[in-house]
């Protein structure tokens, strides 16, 4: 019987060439477009399960409020290593991230950099962690000596190849030499580590070994043992504020207690963060990678789910709006003996045809669009067509959908009374126009929500481009990794300023823009033990050009100006700064204030600054 009603579908189907096209593609259009929203979703669910144990590995945040400023970091101190694993028997294996930026790297003797986008310090814990092999080297000794430093395949192969790598030497930034001793393969895509080729042995990073409480610079993972639970230590690691901190900051402010620290207003809260779960969380300050949310995932899952069923609606719509002339196939084979359940049956393998050729034109135009969905979501996303699971859930799909888009319109048609119909009046033979033209009303209100919703998105991107920043950011280029060039660099500058089509060039360690500088607690000088006057900032040097450069505007003082020798240790602030400060922009001027709150002994000699004040946050 299901080969009988197969081939009269597809003999009604070739009957009517257009409109099986405008069916069948209008459904392949809803599918393709589900179908890569669904790899995209599926990619941002399962970021980093690919390492080993990920289910039990974790990463400490700090919630910190104190100088006036509020912020939720992705870092911890340095200490932080060795406090977990020394006061919770819980906890398996510790390794700690600092992050380096990117790096220019030569083997040695050569006398060309090739630019490394991400590079980290990282301790020998690393491979115990992840579970990450190595390609080439010894695991237990890959990062245990300082200098030491270990290669992924990409940026193996372009100094050395991989099985010439180890033991060979490179040159960090002109200056700083390494011997590899490790090469691993290139981390997933869809992995917090994806943009890092270099992995630098802690060792070699002094500040590592540093107790400072005061100073947020490292990422910190543990693994918990198989049997442990992550709530055993989270009031344990909040109490690190009273046991650790308050002890710490008391070298500098003496008398300072957990009770003072909180009644200013302050807090310091160390919680954790499963592996997996990084990525769809917020993106917190100093993350490794860049994170989505999960919010963008419900609107895209919902996006994809209207995709489909406004195919199937047009589907139904189209297949009823076709009732009149399969009218009177219905009535005679209503009036040989076929009864609802067949024309039901027949109707289903219908659509259910219509459904696999869909899937067909569906997974063609998933293959020719993915290339620029890529590049869209910059994302490497492939269809796994080597997946078995892969074409189960597409089978269990298209079954559900060919019965969900068809499951109307031939209940609809079985309906029809074969006396009406003969007669040729089937359009009254049955009711359904409510619930046709219900469908009719739905498809045209989710087509206007996206399209309002696409206007809604242009125009907030449009009002990003276009919001005024405080600075000029047009004609404006920005040359990277200039710090390479030591103390050639104002020559270079210099050289810049003389070409014709250049008005003015600056140096900036950073732009003024969102970033992963590091911010620098300042107090006024009556108040270099009070935590009640100390005010959180990020800073960056710059140079006498870069206000004119960049267009900035003062509200009160000057540019910095080479004819007075003590401008080096003047700052420029700006008017939030100046808000959180208690001060006006005129009150502030003439201000000192010291950088050295953390340091050892703050009354030694601390580096006094005044201020000025411009717009970069009107």
């Amino acid at each position: 019987m299901f080969k009988n009603h197969l081939k009269i579908a597809w003999r009604s189907l070739k009957k009517q060439p257009f409109f099986t096209f405008l069916n069948t593609f209008g459904l392949a259009i809803g599918m393709a477009g589900a179908l890569l929203i669904s790899l995209y979703i599926y990619d941002e669910l399962t970021y980093d399960t690919m390492f080993a144990d990920a289910e039990r590995i974790y990463r400490v945040n700090a919630d910190i409020k104190f100088g006036g400023d509020a912020r939720k970091y992705a870092v911890t101190p340095a200490p932080m290593a060795d406090a977990p694993e020394n006061d919770f028997s819980e906890i398996e294996v510790v390794t700690r991230f600092r992050t380096g930026g990117s790096a220019l790297v030569r083997k040695a003797g050569a006398e060309t950099n090739v630019k490394e986008e991400q590079t980290t310090f990282v301790d020998d814990s690393f491979f115990e962690m992840f579970g990450i092999e190595l390609l080439a080297g010894d695991p237990n000794t890959a990062l245990k000596n300082p200098n030491s430093i270990v290669m992924t395949r990409t940026a193996a192969e372009k100094h050395f190849g991989v099985t010439n790598a180890i033991g060979q030497d490179l040159i960090l930034n002109n200056e700083e030499p390494f011997t590899v001793t490790g090469v691993i393969e290139d981390l997933p895509s869809n992995s917090f580590l994806r943009d890092y080729s270099l992995f630098e042995a802690m060792a070699g990073n002094e500040d590592s070994n540093v107790v400072n409480w005061g100073s947020n610079n490292y990422q910190t993972f543990f693994k918990l043992i198989p049997s442990s639970n992550v709530e055993d230590i989270k009031e344990p690691l909040e109490g690190f504020l009273g046991k650790y901190v308050i002890p710490g900051v008391q070298r500098f402010m003496p008398g300072i207690t957990e009770e003072q620290f909180k009644a200013a207003g302050n807090y310091l809260i160390y919680s954790t963060i499963p592996l997996t779960d990084i990525h769809l969380s917020d993106n917190l300050v100093a993350e490794m990678s860049s994170n989505n949310d999960m919010q963008s995932i419900y609107i895209l899952s919902f996006i994809a789910i209207f995709l489909v069923v406004l195919a199937c609606v047009n589907f139904m719509n189209l297949s009823t709006a076709q009732s009149l002339k399969r009218a009177k196939e219905v009535g005679v084979r209503k009036t040989l003996g076929s009864n609802k359940s067949d024309l039901i049956r027949q109707f289903l393998v219908e659509s259910g045809l219509i459904s696999f050729i869909s899937l067909f034109l569906a997974l063609v135009l998933a293959v020719l669009a993915l290339p620029f969905f890529n590049d869209l979501a910059n994302k490497d996303i492939s269809l796994p067509f080597l997946n078995p699971f892969f074409w189960l859930i597409l089978l269990g799909a298209v079954v559900l959908l060919g019965l969900f888009s068809g499951s109307y319109p031939a209940f609809f048609m079985s309906r029809f009374i074969p006396v009406n119909v003969l007669k040729g009046s089937g359009q009254n033979s049955v009711g359904g126009g409510n619930i046709r033209n219900s469908l009719v009303v739905f498809q045209f209100a989710i087509s206007v929500f996206l399209i309002i919703s696409t206007l809604v998105v242009y125009q907030q991107l449009n009002f990003i481009q276009s919001k005024d920043l405080g600075f000029s950011k047009d004609q404006v280029l920005v040359v990277n990794d200039v710090y390479t060039a030591g103390p050639k660099a104002n020559s270079f500058k210099e050289q810049v300023k003389q070409l014709g089509f250049v008005k003015n060039a600056t140096l900036s360690s950073f732009f003024p823009t969102p970033s992963s500088r590091s911010d620098s607690t300042f107090v006024p000088e009556e108040g270099l033990t009070d935590q009640e006057s100390a005010v959180s900032m990020q800073t960056w040097g710059v140079d006498y050009d870069y206000v004119p450069t960049m267009g900035f505007e003062f509200v009160a003082g000057r540019n910095f100006d080479q004819n007075f020798g003590n401008d080096s240790t003047a700052i420029i602030v700006n008017e939030t700064a100046v808000k959180v400060m208690k001060l006006t922009p005129e009150t502030a001027l003439g201000e000192r204030y010291s950088p050295d709150f953390n340091s050892e002994n703050p009354n030694s000699s601390p580096s006094l600054v005044w201020l000025r004040i411009f717009i970069l946050n009107p």
